[in-house]
């Protein structure tokens, strides 16, 4: 993966990023995705962010062997920090870490958000306490996505705030779009979790002693979640 051929995943947040749009790529380690939409044409500024000082030198060096450092400003910050009132950002990527991690992030830097940003997020995991967050602060979620890449199942969720929303505690855990298209890479996503919460319940069974009630019927709950959704 490079700024020219970026992985699958990323060129499904790419789709996300409306036209125009002046982007915040936040963890952008590489920054391969803002310098590949900047090379398409496709947005008009952007800003990557990263707070750990070697990605952030290989974004810099990204940016200036692409020739947009007018176009591209990099900084060391950490989470939305990287983000300033005169960047009039109107789209905010964050990819590539775990969901609660994503929201920490959002959380923290809420008074960088204008609200009318439209969040790309991409989480490894922990989707269910990212919409909470999304849906605590009036954000609609516009836009659901998985797709497998190198054994992995990734979503991707775009959201923009929109008064309001009320989730059910299913649709948060699945997502309220997924459950709408339950598209084939969604079945498969799960028919993998559920044989992998299977599995953990009978060892919990196996064990007996030590294992706390409250999480055997958390987890007896999801396997029944997830056995009716695939039904």
């Amino acid at each position: 993966m490079n700024e020219q051929t970026l992985s699958r995943r990323l060129e499904r947040v790419a789709a996300h990023v409306p036209v125009g749009a002046r982007l915040a790529d936040i963890g952008s380690d590489h920054g391969y995705l803002p310098v590949a939409l900047m090379r398409r044409g496709a947005i008009e500024a952007a800003v990557a962010g990263e707070m750990a000082l070697t990605p952030f030198r290989s974004a810099e060096r990204t940016v200036r062997e692409n020739d947009l450092g007018e176009q591209i400003t990099v900084r060391l910050a950490d989470g939305l920090m990287a983000i300033e009132p005169e960047d009039a950002i109107t789209a905010i990527s964050l990819c590539g870490m775990g969901g609660e991690t994503i929201r920490d992030i959002l959380d923290a830097g809420k008074a960088r958000l204008s609200g009318r940003e439209r969040l790309i997020l991409q989480p490894n995991g922990g989707e269910q306490p990212l919409r909470q967050w999304l849906m605590d602060n009036g954000y609609r979620i516009l836009c659901e996505e998985v797709l497998r890449e190198n054994r992995f199942d990734y979503e991707i969720i775009v959201a923009e705030r929109g008064g309001p929303v009320r989730y059910t505690a299913e649709e948060l855990y699945f997502g309220p779009l997924h459950l709408q298209t339950r598209c084939p890479a969604f079945i498969g996503k799960w028919q993998h979790r559920l044989r992998h919460k299977q599995q953990t319940l009978h060892h919990f069974g196996r064990a007996r002693h030590g294992v706390c009630e409250h999480k055997v019927q958390d987890l007896v709950r999801q396997v029944r979640w997830i056995t009716d959704v695939l039904a």
